[in-house]
């Protein structure tokens, strides 16, 4: 099937909302994201934002903004954390900039399976340590939505740290993934996703790393045709709700709320899972090139430098821990080779 029908299909299943019954008013409420209309974070947030319609029987409407149009992935969190804005669906990167040890959680090669990724996002007691200091920073931890593994695309082929020398990426606004790229022979500059195609196409930068449904969405193939499949880090998405807003909520449109973004979490990982692939056919078909065994040895050995800048930076207990979580994840459920 193509990704073009199943794309139409996502969207068939989360387009519309309830009806708000008659007889009192809607709340309006507004999530904002950085990915474009057709990839499967806006498809999450809308289904998101019509199950929690739903479960309130109307009484809430959530209004999903895409493309960064209220802000881009810090300032959508900062909004949120003052209450100027109800929910977003952001990179767990972009969470470092209120609790520093999210930063931990994107260190390179922690995970070779999105199911590992879930496994360990869903019951790590680590991860729900930070959760837990979210409601005191302004904002609260829904759920963890799927993105995918990053990947590279280049305007020249890469095949291990040697070709990357000398290649500017762009990167986004979050410490670990700078030390990434960096450590993988890059050159580095920050800026906005929104800002990325562009950027591409001029020259300014020649190439960048995302999740095949971001470089698919974004159509970031059309300006960097070669895709490497580093799978280089693992970048789920957290969807986070104003505290503030939290609180204004009754015990019972609190579990709606969470129930609604159970469901989102669902969607989202079978989506991923279910037209990564699908996505990277298709851009083939539009001109892409495909590596799919690049020098991954060369790749990890290339960012052991991460762990050991992590360690300095950060707690060495919180490092040894997250690597010990995810060692025994990989373990408990190995990748088929």
């Amino acid at each position: 099937m193509k990704i073009s029908k199943l794309l139409s299909r996502a969207a068939l299943v989360v387009a519309g909302s309830a009806i708000a019954a008659s007889g009192f008013a809607q709340t309006i409420l507004r999530l904002n994201h950085t990915d474009q209309t057709t990839g499967g974070r806006h498809a999450a947030s809308v289904l998101f934002a019509k199950k929690f319609e739903e479960y309130t029987q109307g009484r809430y409407q959530v209004r999903v903004f895409c493309c960064g149009q209220l802000g881009n992935d810090p300032k959508s969190l900062e909004q949120v954390a003052s209450g100027g804005l109800d929910f977003v669906t952001s990179g767990v990167g972009t969470y470092a900039q209120f609790i520093p040890q999210y930063n931990v959680a994107m260190m390179p090669f922690l995970f070779e399976t999105l199911e590992q990724g879930w496994k360990w996002y869903d019951e790590s007691k680590w991860i729900k340590s930070l959760e837990d200091q979210a409601p005191s920073k302004g904002f609260r931890i829904l759920g963890s939505l799927e993105a995918g593994f990053r990947n590279l695309t280049t305007k020249a082929p890469v095949n291990n740290p040697d070709d990357a020398k000398g290649k500017k990426m762009r990167v986004a606004p979050t410490e670990m993934m700078l030390w990434t790229i960096e450590a993988m022979g890059f050159g580095a500059q920050i800026m906005p996703v929104t800002e990325v195609y562009l950027a591409i196409q001029q020259g300014v930068v020649q190439g960048q790393d995302n999740p095949i449904d971001t470089i698919y969405s974004n159509k970031f193939y059309e300006v960097a045709p070669y895709i490497t499949i580093t799978n280089h880090l693992y970048s789920p998405l957290s969807l986070a709700m104003a505290e503030k807003t939290w609180q204004k909520l009754s015990p019972d449109d609190q579990k709606a709320v969470m129930r609604a973004a159970k469901d989102a979490t669902n969607f989202s990982r079978n989506f991923v899972k279910e037209t990564d692939e699908k996505m990277l056919t298709d851009m083939v078909s539009k001109g892409a090139k495909v590596n799919r065994t690049p020098d991954f040895a060369a790749f990890r050995k290339s960012v052991e430098t991460v762990y050991a800048k992590t360690r300095e930076k950060y707690s060495k207990a919180d490092v040894d821990t997250v690597l010990a979580e995810t060692a025994a994840v990989r373990k408990a459920m190995p990748a088929k080779k």
